[in-house]
């Protein structure tokens, strides 16, 4: 309501009976409380985007996909350990594992873009926040087949599980520019599909039931028979 008061006073009246429209919306703070607060929360999620980088960004839940409920189901798991106990130390090797495959699969694509001349400019486009939508993409349907070409035709990729939609937002990037098929073909070039025979024993499709009933097991064991276990080592 207050909106279209001030709409109508703008157009229609002197700017004397605008002020008092204006002080109501004065009253609400831009910032929270405690700037401090909110800008270390920021930035935290920020390093927390960039080191785990989930293949749902938007998904603040991380449970859309297999591969982000089991990495956040570790890090939980891992919060309710003692630091520096048993159990915390093997969910860490289990985090850090995924964090890799995933940083490898970025680096990937880095190279690519470098190949391409983007020497500067390739964290940037590679840099997907929370915030991004599929409703903002400028061309989701191309982003989204030449995704699945990369996924099907290159082992840019390190699973052959579904691709990260992270991936979907750079894309759409690289279209905008006009290189999204430059980089499809160096991509082909770099990582030519492998065979089954070829497949790395060490894909996200084979580690997620055996990381996902670790997981499942520590928490039914609890922490106090975690330190207990640690005792006994």
């Amino acid at each position: 309501m207050g909106s279209v008061i001030k709409k109508f006073c703008k157009q229609f009246c002197c700017c004397c009976c605008i002020g008092d429209v204006e002080d109501e919306d004065e009253k609400q703070p831009l910032l929270p409380d405690d700037p401090l607060e909110y800008f270390n929360r920021e930035v935290q999620k920020r390093r927390d985007e960039e080191t785990n980088l989930w293949s749902e960004p938007g998904d603040p839940s991380h449970t859309e996909r297999d591969d982000d409920r089991t990495l956040y189901s570790l890090l939980q798991a891992r919060n309710k350990m003692r630091m520096g106990s048993s159990g915390y130390r093997r969910l860490s090797v289990d985090i850090e594992a995924m964090r890799d495959t995933r940083r490898e699969v970025r680096d990937r694509w880095k190279t690519i873009l470098e190949n391409l001349g983007f020497m500067a400019e390739a964290d940037s486009l590679l840099t997907v926040s929370a915030s991004a939508s599929l409703d903002r993409m400028r061309n989701a349907p191309a982003a989204r087949d030449l995704l699945q070409t990369l996924h099907s035709e290159t082992s840019v990729f390190s699973s052959r599980e579904p691709p990260p939609e992270r991936y979907l937002f750079i894309l759409d990037r690289l279209l905008y520019l006009d290189i999204a098929e430059d980089f499809l073909a160096k991509a082909k070039r770099f990582y030519p599909p492998r065979d089954d025979s070829d497949e790395e024993p060490t894909g996200l499709a084979i580690n997620l039931p055996l990381l996902l009933a670790r997981v499942e097991a520590m928490n039914g064991r609890g922490e106090e028979e975690e330190d207990e276990s640690e005792r006994d080592d």
